[in-house]
Order: C-alpha cells, then sequence, then structure tokens
C-alpha cells in the first residue's frame, strides 16, 4: 500500500541514482537491442540489478515488470507489481546529459499506488503516493495554468495536423527525452501538458502518470481512456497528461470522446 510502498521507491530510487552515476555516460559499455528497440548499457543493468534484487526482498509477493529484464508472464498473476525503468532517456545519458531519469512505480490490480522519479544529475526527486498528493524533493507540487499558450512536452510528430481532426488547442511545443520526466514535469506544473501518440511501454508511464494525477492533473490513453497496468503486452494506446482543462481540449482535437 502507498503509506509503506512509497518511502521503500524513494530510498531505491536514491540508490539507483548513486550507481547509474558511477558510470560515465559516454564511456560505459553499451549495446543495441535487437528490433531496433534502442540502446542498453551497463548502468542500465547494473541499476536493474540493484532494483530488482533490493525491491523484491522487500516485497517477495510483487510481480516484477522492468525494461531491462526478460519479461515473466507470471508477473499477470501477482495482485501487485512493481513497474520499473532502471534509466529512461539512455541515449541522453550515455550522451552526457543530465535529462534521464529513474522510474519505479508499485501498480495495484492495474491501478499505481505508489511512485518516484529521480534525476540525479539535476538533484530532482519526484514521488507521489495514491491519495497523498505529489511531492519534488519533499515539497508540495500542483499541476498549473501559468503558461498562455500553454507548453506542451511532445515530439515534433504529435503535433502534426493528421493526428487533429478536431483542431489542435493553441500552444507552443517543447521536448524532453524522457518520458518520465516530461510526466514529472507536468506534474510539478513547469508545463501544463504533454502527449505521445505512439504506443508507450508500461514503465515509460507508471510512475509519471501517478505524479501528474496526484497533482490534480488528468491522465488518459489518447482515445480517453484510462490508463490500466500490468497488461499482457505492457503497452498503452499512447498518452496525454495535462492540467484539466487542457486535457480536455487535447482530447476533443485528437476526435477521443470526452466525458
Amino acid at each position: 500500500m502507498p503509506a509503506s510502498d512509497l518511502p521503500l521507491l524513494i530510498h531505491a530510487a536514491r540508490i539507483a541514482g548513486r550507481i547509474a552515476t558511477s558510470f560515465a555516460g559516454p564511456t560505459a559499455r553499451r549495446w543495441d537491442k535487437d528490433d531496433g528497440a534502442g540502446p542498453v548499457t551497463e548502468a542500465d543493468l547494473a541499476v536493474d540489478t540493484y532494483l530488482r534484487t533490493s525491491l523484491l526482498a522487500a516485497r517477495p509477493d510483487y510481480g516484477w515488470l522492468s525494461e531491462e529484464t526478460e519479461d515473466n508472464a507470471s508477473r499477470l498473476t501477482r495482485d501487485t507489481v512493481f513497474i520499473v525503468d532502471p534509466i529512461d532517456g539512455t541515449r541522453s545519458f550515455v550522451e552526457g546529459a543530465r535529462t534521464w531519469a529513474i522510474s519505479i512505480a508499485v501498480a495495484r490490480q492495474g491501478i499505481v499506488t505508489a511512485a518516484a522519479i529521480h534525476l540525479p544529475l539535476r538533484d530532482k526527486l519526484y514521488a507521489a503516493g495514491q491519495g497523498v498528493g505529489a511531492t519534488l524533493n519533499g515539497a508540495p507540487v500542483r499541476v498549473g495554468q501559468t503558461h498562455t499558450p500553454p507548453q506542451v512536452l511532445a515530439a515534433k510528430p504529435n503535433f502534426e495536423d493528421r493526428h487533429w481532426p478536431g483542431g489542435r488547442p493553441d500552444s507552443d511545443r517543447h521536448y524532453r527525452p524522457s518520458l518520465a520526466y516530461r510526466l514529472a514535469l507536468v506534474g510539478q506544473g513547469r508545463f501544463e501538458g504533454m502527449l505521445t501518440l505512439r504506443p508507450s511501454w508500461e514503465w515509460d508511464i507508471a510512475a509519471g502518470a501517478l505524479i501528474v494525477t496526484e497533482a490534480g492533473g488528468a491522465v488518459t490513453d489518447r482515445a480517453g481512456a484510462p490508463l490500466r497496468f500490468n497488461t499482457a503486452d505492457a503497452l498503452l494506446n499512447g498518452v496525454v497528461a495535462a492540467e484539466p482543462g487542457l486535457h480536455t481540449a487535447m482530447l476533443t482535437g485528437l476526435g477521443a470522446a470526452v466525458s
């Protein structure tokens, strides 16, 4: 449950950050995954090993889903699972940039209940627990309506007219390579929204989705459906996350059903 899982995730995220930063990104050994799935480094694997070992030792009855662990269908039989991306933004890590993140979540019966996103090189640790709010370095955060027009984090193809039969809401596009960090920035109120219209892996989204909702925002897939986690294919139908007014406007523009 959030009261007990959240401190566990925060502690693990901090140690994982120390492990990751013990490797120099540009010189860390790296490989390219099969099927063009992107790079993986020895730092990704070291963080994954630490998190899998320590978190499952603390919660042996939980399942495990991670980008860097071979998937096992046994997780589908577990009521509660860890959902982990050891380093979200591996390309940024390799380049020596500071915008990569460690993303850790707990999902119970498909709903995320605790989350932590750590950017060790920016000294940022975002966290959230179901029903207890979201924080950045221990201070509460809230979604906001700060900018006119709204500032939206998205890759350039997401703004193409073909995606917006109802018309794209007036907004300015910005970009960060880590999906987890994009979501955390929306929860922090630095940006009004984010979206990705491509199928998205659960480990990129789980922690950030809870941070946004606990900060007062709204998160759905691109069709307006609630997000469900620990699914068989571990994929989501895109993600739309924003302060509530912009979220509704984006779904309308995408031609999604808005309740």
